[in-house]
């Protein structure tokens, strides 16, 4: 497991990034400076480890948040929840990628450990206050049905909707490309310059750079700047 922490974007929460498991996979723990408060964001292996670096950060977890329920996203949830008994929230239209949790870990090779249980199901444009942390959903499905992106200040976590240079896989049950054309469009009209992503694999990157190398979004920008002007 490898970790690396955001100095950058909005100072009242600080960004820990964990890369774990086979499929190098982004957690991310936010910490809430004042109250030492956190979220889990994604947390897709290696619990123990995530834990000790809870321990060594002096932080209390106060829930965990999943932008969808691919194995490789929720590994984790169990150990967590079961060490900090905190809530785990997720797009109810991600209830049956969840319940085939254990199937898909047999299908990758991986070990299922304890399927991890959804107790809070949030739907549509839910904007979520779970402690200090004030949280929009926006819905983004095509990678998956449920598919989420979370914005906490100028940080905005997007799973496996949208990458640096590249855009989620749709081939995997539940995957629609053209509704990830249309989550796209929805994401990238909601941005500014200044908006952190952070992304389900690899390296973070902003709304400007994406739309200029994205080979994905290029063809978009038309609708994208027509859904902004909606928007304004």
């Amino acid at each position: 497991m490898s970790r690396r922490f955001v100095l950058s974007g909005d100072l009242a929460i600080n960004v820990h990034n964990f890369v774990v498991g086979p499929f190098q996979e982004n957690t991310f723990l936010v910490v809430d400076p004042k109250t030492r408060n956190a979220l889990f964001i994604d947390p897709g292996a290696d619990p123990d480890k995530l834990i000790a670096a809870c321990d060594e950060l002096q932080i209390k977890p106060v829930a965990i948040l999943n932008t969808h329920a691919h194995v490789d996203h929720v590994g984790a949830v169990s150990g967590l929840t079961q060490r900090y008994e905190i809530p785990f929230y997720l797009h109810k239209n991600e209830e049956q990628i969840l319940s085939h949790y254990e199937s898909a870990c047999i299908m990758f090779g991986l070990p299922p450990g304890t399927p991890p249980v959804g107790n809070h199901w949030f739907q549509k444009e839910d904007k979520l206050v779970i402690g200090p942390f004030k949280i929009t959903c926006i819905e983004t499905p095509g990678h998956t049905p449920g598919g989420t992106c979370f914005r906490i200040g100028n940080h905005v976590f997007v799973g496996d909707t949208l990458f640096n240079g590249s855009v989620g896989r749709v081939d995997l049950p539940g995957g629609n490309w053209h509704a990830l054309e249309e989550s796209l469009v929805k994401l990238f009209s909601t941005l500014n310059g200044e908006d952190i992503i952070h992304c389900g694999h690899g390296p973070d990157t902003n709304r400007d750079q994406e739309l200029q190398q994205n080979p994905y979004i290029g063809p978009l920008q038309t609708r994208i700047r027509n859904a902004s002007l909606l928007n304004k």
